[in-house]
């Protein structure tokens, strides 16, 4: 397949609805491969009544809510998945095909069939889950990468899946087996959110020639970005720990001029709400979740957006979200979030975890609302310039065509 030519992408994903920010990539980068003229066959699990369409292709997914000893089994491996995949090479015949996140639901047994047919396959790592058994590399409140990559039981050993040796322990079993069934060596090319997930992954085993850095985008075509002074600080993302909201709420308790919304949904929302009202930050508000315009209001009118992670984030799509529409971000100086800050200028970078830098972060911000302005005019800037769904597609294209010559 040379040139110019369209391909027949098939672009597989755990879930086909707005979970997280892999979630919303793997949608908008379908919708953005067609607008290119490419052919798209994406495969999920339901979520609740869904039928197939020409587009999406749905199997019954493992529930991990309530898990049955048959859960288990299919978490580790799903023949479904397998057969699946496999009737929709023979329909689609794809040119390529496009890993997200697979794992737990697909499993690592849709390798199979990919490879007998000869497809070639890219994978995005959105997470570490190649080198990590529970994603994260985080480990009671801080980066953890014991594992070093390859010794798996060290999470069971350590509890790392919410405390619980069984949990971890299937965790444990499920990264073996998948690295068993190739989820390296049967994956021709991967593809890194950011130059520092590249890096750890190398670090980590992964060939260096087998990795290639493309960064997220997000839609620079929307409307100019705000002027008008914010009103409020605004966090939105995943309420969990390792995303450092219990921080962000002890910084905002000295930051008390202007409200703090945070916006989202988590395995720690209730007990943040719990803190939240235990230290009456009456000035804290949670708002749950939101998407679409109701989101981009709340970006619009804010002073600044905080990330305030202490676990290495892979990218950060909140920050060039909030600077396509004109916010500059406050951000933890870990990850990928170092790549899209440019200090003082977008932005500030703070110490993970440091609550004292933090809210002097946020008290430059309520007391220069003015150049908050500007600083989200710059980071505006910056996103055409790098993060635009054009000059994404081009470069995930030239990795295609790279796995299929």
């Amino acid at each position: 397949m040379m040139g110019t030519s369209k391909l027949n992408i098939l672009a597989i994903n755990n879930y086909a609805y707005l979970r997280g920010g892999s979630e919303r990539y793997f949608l908008e980068l379908n919708k953005l491969l067609r607008e290119s003229g490419h052919r798209v066959l994406a495969m999920s699990t339901r979520k609740g009544n869904e039928t197939e369409t020409n587009k999406i292709l749905y199997i019954d997914g493992v529930n991990l809510d309530h898990p049955r000893p048959w859960n288990i089994g299919k978490y580790l491996y799903s023949r479904e998945a397998e057969i699946a995949v496999g009737r929709a090479i023979e329909r689609f015949k794809p040119d390529v095909a496009h890993l997200h996140i697979y794992y737990g639901q697909f499993t690592a047994s849709i390798l199979r069939p990919l490879k007998k047919a000869r497809i070639p396959i890219v994978q995005t790592l959105h997470e570490y889950k190649l080198v990590c058994p529970v994603y994260t590399l985080y480990r009671n409140g801080a980066p953890c990468e014991d594992c070093q990559g390859r010794r798996f039981w060290k999470a069971a050993h350590r509890r790392c899946n919410r405390g619980s040796i069984a949990r971890s322990l299937v965790s444990v079993i499920e990264s073996y087996m998948s690295r068993i069934l190739g989820n390296v060596e049967k994956v021709d090319h991967f593809i890194g959110v950011s130059e520092f997930l590249r890096h750890k992954m190398i670090q980590h085993g992964l060939p260096a020639d087998k990795i290639t850095t493309v960064h997220n985008f997000t839609d620079c075509e929307r409307e100019p970005p705000a002027r008008e002074v914010g009103r409020h600080f605004l966090y939105f993302g995943r309420i969990e720990r390792l995303k450092g909201v219990f921080t962000l709420i002890d910084a905002a308790e000295h930051v008390k001029e202007f409200p703090l919304l945070i916006v989202g949904t988590g395995n720690d929302q209730y007990e943040l709400a719990d803190e939240i009202e235990r230290r009456n930050l009456s000035h804290i508000h949670l708002l749950g979740f939101k998407t679409g315009e109701s989101l981009e209001e709340l970006i619009r009118t804010s002073i600044c957006v905080i990330a305030p992670s202490e676990w290495y984030e892979p990218f950060g799509l909140t920050v060039i979200e909030s600077f396509a529409l004109g916010r500059p971000v406050i951000a933890s100086r870990i990850g990928g979030l170092t790549e899209l800050i440019d200090e003082g200028v977008n932005g500030f970078l703070f110490t993970p975890g440091n609550m004292r830098e933090l809210a002097e972060r946020m008290r430059w911000f309520a007391i220069n609302r003015g150049l908050a302005i500007e600083m989200g005019s710059a980071g505006h800037s910056n996103v055409q310039d790098r993060f635009s769904g054009a000059n994404h597609v081009e470069q995930v294209v030239n990795v295609y065509r790279k796995v299929i010559n």
